[in-house]
């Protein structure tokens, strides 16, 4: 594996049944960038994340990350390297019955229980206010929490461990446009605060032309293009020029410019 990739994916088939999500699948994420993912409804954005993270078993094609063989490893090999990434699934999914510092505590007691009370109190409360959230929200449930505050509790939970890695499912969906860009913001800073790769799923225009360094573009059951959007314009795929070229992509493209 190249020195600057960190997730390395070939030849990834994933089914259900005789439906085939995706066949002969290639992808490199490069260290310290934010790589969007898109494509249409049915290509399986989730399902790439969930393959690359362990959660899903692959029927045939290899999955590195961080040098590291994903597909068929002992549990307590896997374990090693899940803890060098944090994960953001779609709407928070945070434990209901926990607060939100109780969130954040879950994977560090997990893979440090010997960590004591009051240091996880203080890392939580640390992780609570790097997400952008009031010191207050520590103690709330996510009933009491707000749609984007339930998203950046579940971001701070997975920071919780400084993660090298950031996978991120579709995480400004259902935002308000303020939160959704106050949230981009967020992300951006923390990939250069935390020197953070970032793996971005999702269809918010404005976020992939305001943070991502990178587009991949998942159709066809492959990834038929990855670049900058730039890159990604100058190609003559008829779904990527109706999404980029699109009235959204060209409002996001004006919005942007604008805010230049």
């Amino acid at each position: 594996m190249s020195d600057d990739v960190v997730i390395k994916i070939r030849g990834l088939k994933n089914s259900f049944g005789e439906q085939v999500i995706h066949d002969g699948l290639d992808l490199d994420v490069r260290q310290g960038e934010i790589l969007g993912v898109v494509g249409g409804s049915g290509t399986g954005k989730s399902v790439l994340m969930r393959s690359i993270i362990g959660l899903q078993t692959p029927s045939d094609g290899t999955v590195e990350v961080l040098g590291e063989s994903m597909i068929g490893r002992e549990e307590d090999e896997a374990k090693n390297i899940r803890r060098r990434w944090g994960v953001l699934f779609q709407n928070g999914a945070l434990f209901s019955t926990l607060t939100v510092a109780e969130n954040v505590e879950v994977p560090i007691r997990e893979y440090f229980p010997f960590i004591k009370e009051p240091l996880l109190d203080e890392i939580a409360s640390y992780k609570i206010a790097m997400s952008g959230l009031p010191a207050n929200a520590g103690p709330k449930y996510p009933s009491e929490l707000s749609g984007g505050m339930r998203k950046r509790a579940g971001l701070a939970r997975a920071l919780a461990l400084d993660p090298e890695l950031l996978f991120l499912d579709e995480p400004t969906a259902g935002l308000d446009p303020i939160g959704a860009a106050g949230f981009d913001e967020l992300i951006e800073g923390l990939k250069h605060k935390l020197e953070l790769t970032v793996f971005l799923i999702t269809h918010d225009l404005d976020t992939l032309w305001a943070i991502c360094d990178r587009v991949a573009v998942l159709a066809d059951q492959k990834v038929v293009a990855v670049g900058t959007i730039e890159e990604l314009l100058a190609l003559d795929h008829p779904w990527i020029q109706e999404y980029f070229n699109g009235p959204r992509g060209r409002a996001a493209l004006a919005g942007l410019k604008e805010g230049r």
